[in-house]
């Protein structure tokens, strides 16, 4: 399943960057997000708890940052395991410059498997485009 979205930030890109490479400021605006702890550069353990539908769970997994252009782009990589199945996907973070503001452009792809995914794309396509609105918006409220 692909996902992408657009999201403004009122800061120049050095700033965005800061807050997207700050392991607090994630920990604390990602939904479910119960731990986030270094493991190795750019490489953090996770866990999470998420509520889909009628399956709640815990998934714990890495998360790791690769592709590294300062201010400009990274790629996020996330895999997941839990009691509901698996999460496992790719994202490009790409910042740009718009006068005063910053734009950054989310895309990339996302697999799921056990129980979470018989769901459906729909249901899941819609929880995932939710929790990555959510996201940046708590990144907006920390400028």
């Amino acid at each position: 399943m692909d996902i992408s979205g657009t999201y403004i930030f009122s800061a120049p890109p050095a700033r965005v960057w800061e807050l997207l490479m700050d392991p607090a400021v994630i920990a604390g605006c990602i939904p479910g997000c119960e731990t986030l702890e270094p493991d190795g550069a750019d490489r953090y353990r996770a866990r999470l708890s998420v509520a889909l539908a009628a399956i709640t769970g815990t998934y714990d997994g890495t998360v790791q940052i690769s592709d590294k252009v300062e201010s400009e782009s990274y790629r996020l990589t996330v895999e997941g395991q839990g009691k509901p199945g698996f999460a496992k996907g790719s994202v490009l973070v790409a910042l740009r410059a718009d006068g005063a503001n910053t734009v950054v452009d989310v895309s990339g792809s996302v697999q799921t498997g056990g129980a979470i995914a018989r769901l459906g794309q729909r249901l899941i396509g819609g929880v995932s485009k939710m929790m990555q609105d959510r996201f940046f918006a708590c990144l907006q409220g920390k400028l």
